[in-house]
């Protein structure tokens, strides 16, 4: 069998990075270029120079997979473009109409992606039964009555009982066609307005995940490259472009948890503090097992509230374009021809640690006159660091510190509250390392009986592992190798019957290819 090549990819906000893999996870090529204004031209850049760094002609002819993290769907939400219209149904009266739904969005955000809102008779109670029937003719109207790019389906506990939104789904494809829906048990978790508002993002993403598939597709097809494509989800692992086009809102955090996973990879270590230091920004977070350490909090993304699961995740103003003495600001990817080592005018983080002999970068020496106060700069990112890493590590002092990133340089060679600072190889590229060597995953939440229930109680949670299996092979997993890597429960109060709240996740590895 001959070794097959795949591409990992990383578009962050100043750099999109490039990595090429052989089957042994072995790095053949890296590539770093800046990411451009509308993304796409950057990723083909960094596809471009990737190619080009393989240590053989014709080697790109073996790669069979790219595995892309990017920002698209993050930028749309942010700065409210390419977003579709949606028709946002709620399956909820009469327990819920005091809250309508996107009630809390921003107004520019609201306006901009909803093509209307109905909270029509329906939704469950924790345990799954009904709390009223589904009213379907409410449903039929609403749908017929309102035109939209996308339909959003959010049921009261729908977690526990997907059947009325199940419902709704075949209702609307009976009524108005193959117009995409998003259903809420499918993309969040508990707490109704959060996996409402989750869905509704999922839905006004639709377009946005068509177009960058279709630029992806078009750049490997330009370069004769028949592959297969899988993007980065927010929880470390990957999902088939199929599967990423009806959720692209799990692509949102992909970029912090692909550097973590890059960086469990690179350093051998699995429970660690990581630093992926950028060129705007150094983001922390912990590995736990080999895995983003996940948020238990709601997360805010463009001012919106959600509820799926996202890295815990802290991010600080450093990066090696940091701008000395400003305001936090950054040159981003305009560092080559500002900062001082390239014979530039302003002084930035760069500068600073090449000052304090943390690097050797650049073409030119740093002036005398700046080097007392770029050398304050050093102390006062070295105190933001260490309160950063204290922050994050909860009172635990026994782990390394993982430095990873394009701007890595720019850390101490020891940090206060890390046991010791690792600097792997390729550590620059260690976001798209990540992208590259990912599993494939599915994950499931829902509610069964705390205790009792006998065989019941079992094949509910033998149930959830199956279907958290299946989507993990509709994913892109491997049928064969699908494991299932978590299985908690937390108990849920102030209910009639003792019950939990059951979390599955299943992931795997995608399955080798022939040559």
């Amino acid at each position: 069998m001959r070794t097959t090549l795949r591409v990992g990819i990383d578009v962050g906000g100043t750099n999109t990075d490039a990595v090429v893999l052989d089957d042994d996870d072995r790095v053949l090529a890296a590539a770093k270029r800046p990411t451009s204004p509308d993304v796409t031209e950057g990723l083909r850049a960094a596809l471009d120079a990737v190619l080009a760094e393989l240590p053989e002609p014709g080697l790109e002819k073996r790669v069979k997979r790219v595995m892309l993290g990017t920002t698209h769907a993050t930028n749309a939400i942010l700065e409210r473009r390419a977003l579709g219209r949606v028709a946002v149904l709620r399956l909820g009266a009469p327990a819920t109409t005091s809250v309508p739904p996107l009630s809390e969005w921003p107004d520019d955000l609201r306006d901009t992606v909803a093509a209307g809102t109905a909270i029509v008779r329906g939704g469950h109670f924790v345990d799954g039964r009904e709390i009223a029937p589904l009213d379907v003719d409410a449903v039929r109207k609403f749908v017929a009555s309102t035109p939209a790019d996308a339909v959003a389906v959010a049921g009261v506990f729908s977690p526990a009982s997907a059947d009325q939104e199940n419902r709704v789904a075949e209702i609307i494809r009976a009524e108005i066609g193959d117009v995409p829906v998003s259903l809420s048990h499918e993309i969040g978790s508990l707490g109704l307005l959060e996996r409402e508002n989750a869905t509704v993002l999922n839905a006004a993403l639709y377009g946005v995940a068509r177009d960058v598939t279709a630029a992806l597709r078009g750049a490997l097809e330009a370069r004769g490259l028949e592959v297969e494509t899988y993007f980065a989800q927010n929880d470390g692992t990957l999902m088939a472009v199929d599967y990423a086009a009806r959720y692209p809102v799990l692509t949102i955090g992909s970029g912090p948890a692909n550097s973590l996973r890059g960086a469990a990879y690179l350093s051998g270590v699995t429970d660690a503090i990581v630093a992926d230091v950028g060129g705007t920004s150094t983001d922390l977070g912990v590995l736990v097992g080999g895995f983003p350490r996940e948020s238990a909090a709601a997360v805010e993304i463009g001012g919106v509230t959600t509820n799926f699961r996202m890295p815990d995740i802290l991010s600080i103003a450093l990066g090696g374009g940091t701008i000395v003495g400003a305001e936090p600001r950054s040159v981003g990817y305009r560092i080559g021809t500002e900062a001082l080592v390239f014979g530039g005018s302003t002084p930035t983080m760069t500068d600073a640690a090449v000052v304090a002999g943390r690097g050797a970068v650049g073409t030119r020496p740093v002036p005398e006159e700046w080097h007392e106060r770029l050398a304050r700069a050093v102390r006062a990112a070295d105190e933001a660091v260490a309160d950063a890493v204290d922050r994050v590590a909860l009172g635990r002092s026994d782990r390394p510190l993982v430095a990873v990133g394009g701007g890595a340089f720019l850390l101490a060679d020891q940090v206060p509250g890390a046991r010791e600072v690792i600097r792997p190889a390729h550590a620059e590229v260690a976001n798209a390392v990540g992208a590259a060597i990912a599993l494939a995953s599915g994950r499931l939440e829902t509610i069964v009986p705390a205790s009792g229930g006998g065989s019941s109680r079992a094949r509910l949670i033998d149930n959830a592992k199956e279907e958290a299996a299946a989507r993990a092979v509709a994913a892109g997993a491997d049928p064969a190798t699908v494991q299932i890597v978590e299985l908690s429960e937390i108990p849920l109060s102030y209910l009639p019957e003792p019950a939990v709240r059951l979390h599955v996740k299943a992931a795997g590895p995608l399955a080798r290819q022939a040559g």
